[in-house]
């Protein structure tokens, strides 16, 4: 990482004489790249600088700590060391973060999907559990949630619930948590106490514009039909649900929670496109399928990442080996220390691949 940092200080050094030369002031489209690049490594460079500051700073404590003869004056150093790693440790990751490119999705809202996988009913409770605890994590970052498509059980959870999420950052953040997650317990229908195994799938998609994704209309199939189960008054009585059909991609969206046909429409149609927003990545993906190997977001949706284990009260990653012993604390949507642990070993395995 260090021998990065110096490049990319050396290229800063050489940017701030070339946007002093007047003959590249002069050509104006060179001037702006070379400015746009000087501007994208000043924060970089000015951590790298802070960084080494603190470097000379622990060296010098750690010389006073082990030759001063006063033992006031060693301990106040080995005190001061303290402070000072925890500082350097800060800026380590501040750098870390800062050498990896940043994916212009980050900043994208999201449309969430969640599944009841295998386990019958317990399957469906294990969706809705996971849909509020990404919901109150959502309230927790000042997040706005909304519903676009459910299909409940008569006992309260869901056979499917696609939601959107907006507000800052919420791709970033989010992007890692899609893959199959797991839950051990026992279900509140076992009469025997047994510990049961069910799982849920959790689909993370960057929310994509009208501009990014083209939608020809003669490839969509619409049908209106009335809109069944549980649901407001207009349930049964109007054609308001909408099924869209993307002919080409066989892909099929469909939104009937709206009393609005209109409404459930522009719905599905947002589905649509970061469905097929997200085909296409994982088609470019394809393409780089070693590079992708290396990659904590290139989890296939099928493979497990999380497990829930409500006995033990554990909530393990298994891509990162992490396990916190706070279960019914990560179901209330206190899931930034995974967040975290997945954003940096992500930030880690990119530094790691660039520079090999």
């Amino acid at each position: 990482m260090i021998d990065k940092l110096e490049r990319s200080r050396k290229r800063y050094e050489d940017l701030q004489v070339l946007i002093s030369d007047p003959e590249v002031i002069r050509d104006q489209k060179r001037y702006r790249e070379l400015r746009q690049e000087h501007a994208s490594l000043t924060d970089l460079v000015e951590e790298f600088g802070r960084y080494q500051g603190i470097e000379s700073e622990i060296a010098s404590n750690k010389e006073l700590a082990e030759t001063a003869g006063d033992p006031e004056l060693m301990e106040m150093a080995r005190e001061e060391l303290a402070s000072l790693e925890e500082k350097r440790f800060a800026s380590e990751q501040r750098l870390k973060e800062l050498l990896v490119p940043r994916d212009p999705l980050d900043d994208k809202n999201v449309i969430m999907e969640i599944r009841a996988g295998t386990g019958g009913d317990e399957a469906a409770l294990f969706a809705a559990d996971l849909f509020r605890m990404y919901s109150y994590y959502a309230d927790s970052q000042k997040w706005k949630v909304e519903i676009m498509s459910e299909s409940p059980t008569g006992i309260g959870g869901f056979k499917e619930i696609i939601c959107s999420m907006t507000g800052k950052a919420v791709y970033a953040k989010l992007r890692y948590e899609s893959g199959v997650h797991r839950v051990q317990r026992v279900p509140v229908t076992e009469a025997g106490g047994r510990i049961h195994t069910s799982t849920a799938s959790v689909a993370v998609l960057p929310e994509v514009e009208e501009t990014e994704i083209e939608i020809n209309q003669n490839d969509l199939r619409i049908d209106v039909m009335r809109a069944g189960g549980p649901g407001g008054q207009s349930v049964n009585t109007t054609d308001s649900a909408v099924r869209i059909t993307h002919l080409p991609s066989g892909i099929v969206v469909h939104c009937q929670d709206e009393k609005s046909q209109h409404k459930n429409k522009a719905k599905a149609l947002r589905i649509l496109r970061a469905r097929l927003y997200e085909a296409e990545e994982e088609r470019k993906h394809a393409e780089r399928a070693e590079a992708r190997k290396s990659q904590i977001g290139g989890a296939e949706r099928a493979e497990k990442i999380r497990t829930y284990n409500f006995p033990q009260n554990r909530a393990t990653d298994h891509r990162i080996n992490l396990t916190l012993y706070k279960l019914d604390i990560v179901m209330k949507g206190d899931i930034a220390e995974f967040i975290a642990a997945l954003r940096l070993h992500a930030q880690e395995t990119a530094l790691t691949s660039e520079s090999t």
